[in-house]
């Protein structure tokens, strides 16, 4: 129904962007990926995904169009709803995703918060031959910043909208910061949280 959307670029978290098209705000959930890939820039394009349930209608934003069709693979898995489909692509990147299918990474793919071993193998096996043919995906990594409060904030942000308790975030956190050093990204501060989580 919505396939793209281009505006103004409002307000960004980790987990949401709020884009102005001609004056009406629209609220769209988006990945840590596509949270690194906005920018600062004001006009912005989002490829979407409109998602109709019984209790809601939820608008899913993308930086580019292979993001959105990962996500609409994951979401055609057995068991993948597209929270759970956010969540592997916030976890990991395309390259890594589409990796791990092709070479049947079980752990990897388990590796993501609400995962287990049988849905793993069940997005291998779904996805192996249709992301075998489409074949891998540019890699376009978001340069590093300094740590500062913002992207504490941002990814503590993320962290909590994505059910986790604040005691645990913080923790995890903090072990990422002590082992990788104070030159991360909000996506790589996340991505390494949520392996620990």
């Amino acid at each position: 129904m919505i396939t793209h959307i281009k505006g103004r670029l409002v307000e960004k978290t980790p987990t949401y962007a709020v884009v102005d098209c001609n004056g009406v705000g629209y609220f769209i959930n988006i990945t840590v990926n596509t949270f690194s890939k906005l920018g600062d820039e004001e006009a912005v394009m989002l490829y979407t995904h409109f998602a109709v349930r019984e209790d809601a209608q939820v608008l899913y934003g993308f930086a580019d169009q292979e993001e959105r069709r990962l996500f609409r693979h994951l979401i055609s898995v057995s068991g993948v709803g597209p929270s759970t489909a956010r969540m592997v692509l916030s976890s990991m990147s395309p390259e890594e995703l589409i990796q791990s299918v092709v070479s049947g990474n079980v752990m990897a793919i388990q590796k993501v918060k609400g995962i287990g071993a049988k849905s793993a193998q069940r997005i291998i096996i779904d996805l192996r031959d249709k992301l075998a043919k489409e074949g891998t995906l540019s890699s376009n990594s978001p340069d590093s910043f300094s740590l500062d409060n913002k992207t504490l904030e941002d990814t503590l942000s993320a962290l909590l909208m994505l059910g986790f308790a604040k005691n645990a975030v913080e923790k995890a956190i903090g072990q990422v910061v002590k082992a990788e050093g104070s030159e991360l990204s909000v996506e790589d501060l996340v991505k390494a949280a949520l392996k620990i989580i």
